[in-house]
Parts: structure tokens; C-alpha cells; sequence
């Protein structure tokens, strides 16, 4: 009976030390702290290439422009020594067509006075002003380049397209870097080939829309009895009736140039899309047949 008794007692002693323990160590743990909760992690950004054929896509699908447009443009150029260029500074309006970029152009003096309407095709890259301000800037420069004393007349049509090939941006440039800067994604680029005509060289765009907010492109300076200079254009967007305009450029003439003028401004303003515009404003020939319905450039006091 005591032998029983001892035997009994020994496995009771055992289990309440072990319980004694648990208590101990469970005392001695820290409390548990709430979870934290976990941050979501960013959305990853597609390949480079995959990017900027994403930015191009949102940017041409606001394209076609529309096919008119009325706008001034205001081309601001300094002398090498700081002083305004007032010889190469001016304001013209212009009543563009887009679809073969006819225009005709108006200029207009310090005083008000409005000029003789000439006939002119805007485009980047070739000696005439740049635009429009709808221009699409990821169309390579065209295969030509117009001499500096070129006149354009409506039959100097610009080359005919055979065929409309879309490809992939990769075939265009190649991204060699891609940063966050602010709520923008800023690219840098370098063509693949033919850097004549591809021309872009950096991009700034809304991170979220990949609406165009900036770009650097090189384009051309055309000297009557020189060779074409080299041009780099820094050009600003801003979003007009739901499509990226061209607000503002500013250029600077790089390259063995050293000439006067090396660096000029263009802004662009009062920009509208009528509905239509009468033909004879883009054929040269009927100029003489209108001079009493000449159009008048909208009053900038207004």
C-alpha cells in the first residue's frame, strides 16, 4: 500500500514541474505584436522597349489631328551676345491643313500691321518654321531636306506614300534608361539607325497616362550657302480638346556653327480646329483672285 502510494506520487511531482515550466516560459515570452500591415508592392514597368511602344500607341492614339488648324506661332531668337534678334524674330498666323500640310501664313508687326499671305508647308526638320503644333514627333524626318532659298508651292508635294508599314518601337530606338522622376517617367534614347531621320533622343511622360509632357529632338538649321547645322529642340506639350499640342520649343545650334543666333524660341498660341477652311487658302495661284477676302489674324488685345 505504500510502496502504491510512492510510485503514484513520483509521475505527479514530474508533471507538475513540466506545468511549473510552461507557466514560466509563457510568462517570460513577449507579448505578440499586431501584425503590421504589408505595403503593396509597386506595379512593375513593362520591358524598355515595351515602354516606349506603349508611350508611342497613347500618344498616336490621339491621331489623326484634326484637319485644320489656326494658330500663331512666335519664333523669339537672341544675338550671341544676349540682345534680342529682332532681323530673325517674328509672328506669323497660320491656317494649316493637315493633310498634305498646306498652309497659308500671315505675319504680323510689332504695330499690328498684318502681311501679304504667303504659302508655306510648317514642318520639322526642313527649312521652314517647325509644326504644327499637332505634329507627330515619332514620324521619322522625311528622306529629303528642302534647300534654304526653297520656295513651296502647292505642286511641291511632299513624296507619295507607297505602303504604311506599323512596327514595334524597338525597331526605331533603343531605351538605354528609364527613371522616376516626380509623378513623370523620363526616358533617354538613342536610335538604332538613321539618326538623321530618327530625332528623338529623350522623353518625359505622366506616369500613369504615358501622355507626352517633353522631349528632346535634334532637328536642323538651314544657312543660305552653308550646309544644315545641327539643331537641338527641347519641346513642351500640354493636353488642348483632349489631344498633346506643342506649346513651346526652345533650340540650340551646336555643331562647328558660329554664327549669330544661337538660340531661338517658338512658342504657339491661340490654336483652334475649324470645322473647315476655304480651299483657295492653301493653292498659292488663287492669292490674287481673294486679296479682299484675305483672313485677318485674331486681335491679340482681344
Amino acid at each position: 500500500m505504500n510502496r502504491m502510494r510512492r510510485s503514484l506520487w513520483i509521475p505527479l511531482l514530474a508533471f507538475g514541474a513540466l506545468a511549473c515550466a510552461c507557466f514560466a516560459l509563457v510568462q517570460s515570452a513577449p507579448a505578440a505584436q499586431p501584425s503590421a500591415q504589408v505595403a503593396a508592392a509597386p506595379t512593375p514597368l513593362p520591358s524598355p522597349d515595351d515602354l516606349l511602344a506603349a508611350i508611342r500607341a497613347q500618344f498616336r492614339s490621339h491621331r489623326p489631328p484634326p484637319p485644320y488648324e489656326t494658330y500663331t506661332i512666335v519664333r523669339k531668337q537672341q544675338t550671341n551676345y544676349g540682345y534680342p534678334d529682332y532681323v530673325n524674330s517674328y509672328t506669323d498666323h497660320v491656317w494649316y491643313r493637315s493633310s498634305d500640310h498646306a498652309a497659308l501664313r500671315r505675319r504680323i508687326s510689332e504695330l499690328g500691321d498684318v502681311g501679304p499671305m504667303t504659302f508655306d508647308r510648317p514642318i520639322f526638320n526642313a527649312a521652314t518654321d517647325p509644326g504644327p503644333p499637332t505634329a507627330d514627333v515619332f514620324e521619322p524626318a522625311p528622306l529629303h531636306t528642302y534647300p534654304p532659298d526653297f520656295v513651296p508651292t502647292p505642286e511641291a508635294s511632299l513624296p507619295p506614300v507607297i505602303v504604311t508599314v506599323h512596327v514595334h518601337a524597338e525597331f526605331d530606338y533603343r531605351v538605354t534608361e528609364v527613371q522616376h522622376e516626380g509623378d513623370e517617367l523620363h526616358l533617354t534614347l538613342v536610335p538604332r539607325r538613321d539618326p538623321e531621320r530618327n530625332r528623338l533622343r529623350e522623353l518625359w511622360v505622366d506616369a500613369k497616362t504615358l501622355e507626352l509632357r517633353k522631349l528632346v529632338a535634334t532637328d536642323k538649321l538651314f544657312v543660305p550657302g552653308h550646309d544644315a547645322y545641327p539643331v537641338l529642340f527641347t519641346i513642351d506639350f500640354s493636353m488642348y480638346e483632349g489631344i498633346p499640342v506643342i506649346t513651346h520649343i526652345h533650340g540650340v545650334v551646336y555643331g562647328s556653327y558660329d554664327g549669330d543666333g544661337k538660340t531661338v524660341d517658338y512658342d504657339y498660341k491661340e490654336l483652334v480646329f475649324p470645322a473647315s477652311l476655304p480651299a483657295w487658302y492653301f493653292n498659292a495661284r488663287d492669292y490674287a483672285q481673294h486679296l479682299n477676302e484675305a483672313p485677318e489674324p485674331p486681335d491679340p488685345h482681344n
